[in-house]
């Protein structure tokens, strides 16, 4: 051990009648180790919303839509085998996106309808994963009803308790883009039969949406071998919108791909905003207990005036002295931070695991949602270590300018 380890270790361990200041580093390191704490469990939980609220969105939505600036896509089977050659797409699936009036049971509301390709649309979409009951592949002509024949339809879990319908119940579709007459605009009918219901825990899609097959839309809306637009499947998600550019590429000016990132750009911004927000207010935490730490070193500067002078006498140079308070600075700060990041994954752990606290209905998710990142646990680590060691400077710089001569003046 070299001689200002030797002397930090010694400071550290304060004898009886230095027993405050030994206090004070121990309450100096509680407050590093709890601002690495708070900061480690703020960051997971945030990082666990923004993940939840990813899956929940991309259980119903693809990674990137293509549309035509036209309007219909008439050759979308030529289009998608364009798409389905672009580096990064995992899968095509077209779809027909539009508003109707859903009746059935006691009761009737307007919905967003979703026409879809049953046999493409399992690789594409995460659908399947949030049915409650029935499956994609009850939505094919023919599997809706058996014996009758009529068109399958899923439904949303909250659509469903609206319309007082559950499965192998009919629901009526009620289109008001039906031909003028007269009287007015004739509103089309279409009887289906509830194949399916889903659940994704949100309650705008719960609510709101419903899905017949591709063949089904395309009649119901007249529309007849065109789709409104193909949705995309990537192979990396956080790659989305390079592959949207290279899809734009790959068809030309007349058609334009949007990802998700830039659909839903609010709600993840928004929730960026806070995981910033939240880490600056507990790094202002860590912040505070450095201060701790100046304090307790000046204490210690001026506890040790005497000691450090005869040091010097005897032939310790000013490095020396200031790399002395430097070392007990960082021993205070890495051990508040190891226990700190130790207790903060611990929490994050029972957290996770027993998931206690609970969440009112206005959020998606039942629980408190918790995603600890290898990236943040080191980023905030370094962050407190740094931080520390500068509160460290200015104490052994003031301990390093210690004139041997004034201090022993009169000892």
């Amino acid at each position: 051990m070299n001689f200002e380890w030797f002397v930090c270790l010694r400071y550290l361990k304060a004898k009886r009648k230095h027993g405050f200041i030994s206090l004070i580093s121990l309450i100096s390191i509680a407050g590093v180790m709890v601002g690495v704490m708070a900061l480690i469990v703020v960051l997971a939980v945030m990082t666990g919303f923004t993940s939840e609220f990813r899956d929940k969105i991309l259980g119903i939505n693809s990674h990137v839509v293509v549309q035509d600036f036209s309007g219909n896509i008439n050759d979308y089977e030529e289009v998608a085998a364009k798409v389905r050659a672009v580096e990064g797409v995992r899968g095509v699936t077209p779809y027909l996106y539009s508003q109707a009036m859903i009746t059935g049971g006691e009761g009737g509301t307007g919905a967003v309808l979703r026409g879809l390709d049953p046999a493409t649309a399992q690789g594409v979409l995460s659908l399947g994963k949030h049915l409650r009951t029935g499956a994609i592949a009850d939505l094919s002509p023919g599997q809706g009803d058996g014996v009758r024949g009529l068109p399958g339809i899923i439904l949303g879990k909250e659509l469903a308790a609206q319309l007082h319908v559950s499965t192998h119940d009919r629901v009526r579709l009620i289109s008001a883009s039906g031909p003028l007459t007269p009287m007015g605009v004739m509103p089309k009918i279409s009887t289906c039969r509830v194949v399916g219901i889903f659940e994704t825990g949100m309650y705008e899609y719960d609510s709101a949406l419903a899905y017949v097959s591709l063949e089904t839309a395309q009649r119901f809306f007249d529309l007849p071998g065109a789709v409104h637009g193909l949705e995309v499947k990537t192979t990396d998600l956080n790659e989305a919108d390079r592959v949207a550019k290279r899809i734009e590429q790959a068809l030309g000016p007349n058609f334009f791909a949007k990802d998700w990132m830039r659909m839903n750009r609010n709600i993840f911004s928004a929730l960026a905003l806070e995981k910033t927000a939240l880490s600056v207010i507990m790094a202002l935490v860590v912040m505070v207990a450095a201060f701790n730490i100046v304090s307790t070193l000046i204490m210690v500067v001026m506890e040790k005036n005497k000691d450090i002078a005869i040091l010097k006498s005897m032939g310790a140079t000013s490095g020396s002295i200031m790399r002395i308070f430097i070392y007990e600075g960082l021993v205070i700060g890495l051990t508040g931070t190891f226990l700190g990041v130790l207790g903060g994954l611990g929490l994050c752990a029972i957290l996770s695991r027993y998931q206690f606290i609970k969440l009112p209905d206005v959020y998606p998710i039942s629980t408190l949602p918790v995603l600890v990142l290898p990236s943040d646990v080191v980023l905030i680590a370094l962050s407190a270590t740094v931080i520390t060691l500068v509160a460290t400077l200015y104490p052994s710089w003031q301990a390093a300018k210690v004139d041997p001569a004034v201090a022993l003046r009169y000892e």
